[in-house]
């Protein structure tokens, strides 16, 4: 009796059991192929930081590494640079530990990325003329 017969015997023999067929032994787990849930899809998500504290909900979505964040900095940097140092500071802490990367992209706004995306970054080349 070959592997496959006796695979087939016990998908048969317990299929009989219950109303639920299963195709493999108690030894088996079948797994899924497709990802499920909310996570399974890349979400782009724009935040304002007009305070401090601001900075807490968009570092939430990086960590949970489905979020490209766009962050809009102008009114923070408005109001209190000081804490805009400190915002970015932690906006790049937070981007090294996941893998991710961060860049500017006009005055007023930053883009964070989690581990399996990057900023492209066009590669200028300076002509010094003599």
């Amino acid at each position: 009796m070959g592997l496959f017969d006796k695979l087939k015997g016990r998908a048969s023999e317990s299929a009989g059991e219950g109303n639920v067929p299963q195709e493999f032994s108690e030894d088996y787990i079948q797994l899924g192929t497709q990802p499920t849930g909310s996570k399974a899809k890349v979400m782009v998500r724009s935040f304002v930081l007009e305070d401090f504290i601001d900075i807490k909900p968009a570092l939430d979505a990086l960590r949970e590494g489905y979020t490209i964040t766009l962050i809009n900095i102008g009114p923070l940097k408005q109001k209190d640079p000081v804490d805009l140092r400190r915002a970015i500071s932690k906006l790049k802490k937070t981007c090294e530990a996941v893998g991710g990367d961060i860049a500017g992209f006009s005055e007023d706004w930053v883009v964070v990325t989690p581990s399996f995306a990057s900023v492209y970054r066009e590669r200028r080349t300076i002509i010094k003329e003599e």
